[in-house]
């Protein structure tokens, strides 16, 4: 990642989308590779997916841009669509939620460089365990959500090393050609670099 020392000047957009689109990256190396079965895997005692968690970190940023763009003083958190907001349902695929999550990105990307005023306040949706949620910034919430990929990111390195091995440290550290080839790999990655 290009950080603002090595491009002084940059802009506090261009830096906001540099620090998500870096976050984002973290999160994707845990889905490396993955199955559909194993996207789907619990590994831990969680109930915690791989392709559950790709799937809430990308209704996380549609939600909360809706929220930015709509500033309904009247807004609700939807209780029925969390239901299922961290889990891959019959009909849905890892690979839909993967492309999904790109689209996502970018959508949110452009809204970031484009968006009239970071300092604008937005109504938070009401929400049974904030019956009463004021206003934040629009830079407020886009930190928020860049906190919630961070954290998901952390939850998907732990189901990954759980589920086959692969570390997101250690595939990063391969990644920039600190260690040897299969530093990271998954227990797949291994055996299929093994037989060719």
């Amino acid at each position: 990642m290009t950080t603002d020392a090595q491009r002084p000047g940059a802009s506090e957009r261009e830096t906001l989308v540099e620090i998500y689109d870096d976050q984002r990256h973290n999160l994707l190396i845990a889905m490396r590779g993955l199955s559909e079965e194993q996207a789907r895997t619990r590994s831990t005692s969680s109930q915690l997916t791989l392709g559950g968690l790709l799937k809430h970190v990308t209704l996380n940023e549609q939600g909360w841009l809706r929220t930015i763009t709509e500033a309904d003083p009247d807004a609700e958190f939807d209780m029925a669509a969390a239901e299922h907001a961290y889990e891959l349902t019959e009909g849905e695929t890892f690979q839909q939620w993967l492309e999904e999550f790109a689209a996502q990105a970018a959508r949110t990307n452009a809204f970031i460089r484009e968006v009239p005023d970071l300092e604008a306040l937005i109504p938070l949706p009401r929400a049974p365990w904030a019956p009463d949620p004021g206003h934040q910034s629009v830079r407020r919430i886009l930190l928020h959500m860049f906190r919630e990929t961070a954290h998901h990111s952390g939850h998907a390195d732990i189901i990954r090393e759980e589920l086959d091995g692969a570390s997101t440290t250690m595939t990063m550290a391969r990644d920039a050609g600190m260690f040897d080839q299969d530093a990271g790999m998954s227990d797949q990655e291994r055996a299929q670099e093994r037989d060719g």
